[in-house]
Formats: structure tokens, C-alpha cells, sequence
């Protein structure tokens, strides 16, 4: 499991990389605007996913930033946010290199911003939603672009592993 969970935190990178990338290439107001995804704009997804980590971050490690709700702005630009972004994609491979079997197998317990009541969940499955919910708001982004015209990213797991992944193979 740990082996598998340091592949998905490389995935995660890589992937981030590619929506960026593909990002860079609309304006402003285009990378702003509200085209019906769970929040919005692709500014919103990728803000709200870069949330996201930190809150999950800070529970499983107790650093970092808390932000107060889940749609707070944290940069209202992409390159603000693709800074912030490498360095929490950062922060989360250096955290899962250091895991073990121990960590993983033990219970986190933490308090939502949706719900104030406590949740107590096996560390591996709250590690393993973080990614799961990158992959459910990058379908989003990709929903986004191709949306506006853009051509379609290509983001699967297999097609990372067979080309800079390879050594997770």
C-alpha cells in the first residue's frame, strides 16, 4: 500500500502538471469563468482542490494552513495558484515517503468543515479519498477546457505509468 500510495502522490503531480499546463493558455476572464462545474470556474476547481489538500494535509500531519471553507480564494491568479500548487504537491510526496505500514493501519479522527461533529476513519482510506477526489475535480477541469475548445487532455493512470512513471511499473 505504501508503494502504491507514493505512485498516486507522483501521479497527482504529474497530472496537476498537465491541467496547469493546459490552463496557460486561456485568458483571465476565460480561466474565471463560470462554465456549471461543482464550483464554477476552472479558477474555482483549482482553487477548491488546492483547499482541499491543505485541509487533509494538516490533518494528517498537523502543519500547514487551515483554510476556513472550502471555496475560499487563495490566489485569484493561475500562476499564484500553480506556485501554491507545486508546493503543496510537494509537501504531500515528502509526507507519503515518510509513511509506514503503522500510520497507515491507524485510525485519524478530524473535524469537517461541512459537518461539526468528529470522523474517525483508518488513515489509508482518508489518504486514498484525497486522491480519489483530485481525480473527480480534474475530470472536471478537463470537462472545462474541452468545453471551451480546447483540446483533451490525456490523463490516465496507464498513460503516466507507460510515459514519466515508469519506474512505479
Amino acid at each position: 500500500m505504501l508503494r502504491h500510495f507514493r505512485m498516486l502522490a507522483d501521479y497527482n503531480r504529474w497530472a496537476n502538471v498537465q491541467v496547469y499546463d493546459a490552463a496557460a493558455d486561456l485568458s483571465d476572464a476565460e480561466f474565471h469563468e463560470d462554465r456549471g462545474a461543482f464550483f464554477g470556474s476552472l479558477h474555482g476547481t483549482l482553487n477548491h482542490l488546492l483547499v482541499a489538500d491543505r485541509l487533509w494535509m494538516h490533518r494528517f500531519s498537523g502543519t500547514g494552513e487551515v483554510p476556513r471553507a472550502l471555496d475560499v480564494a487563495l490566489h485569484d491568479d493561475l500562476a499564484g495558484l500553480r506556485t501554491m500548487r507545486e508546493v503543496e504537491d510537494r509537501r504531500i510526496t515528502e509526507w507519503v515517503e515518510v509513511l509506514d505500514a503503522d500510520a497507515l493501519a491507524a485510525d485519524i479522527t478530524y473535524t469537517s468543515v461541512l459537518r461539526p461533529s468528529a470522523i474517525t476513519v483508518p488513515l489509508h482510506l482518508a489518504v486514498a479519498h484525497m486522491f480519489n477526489h483530485h481525480t473527480h475535480h480534474r475530470g472536471q477541469c478537463h470537462m472545462i477546457l474541452t468545453s471551451m475548445g480546447k483540446p483533451s487532455l490525456v490523463l490516465d493512470l496507464l498513460h503516466f505509468l507507460r510515459s514519466e512513471g515508469q519506474q512505479w511499473l
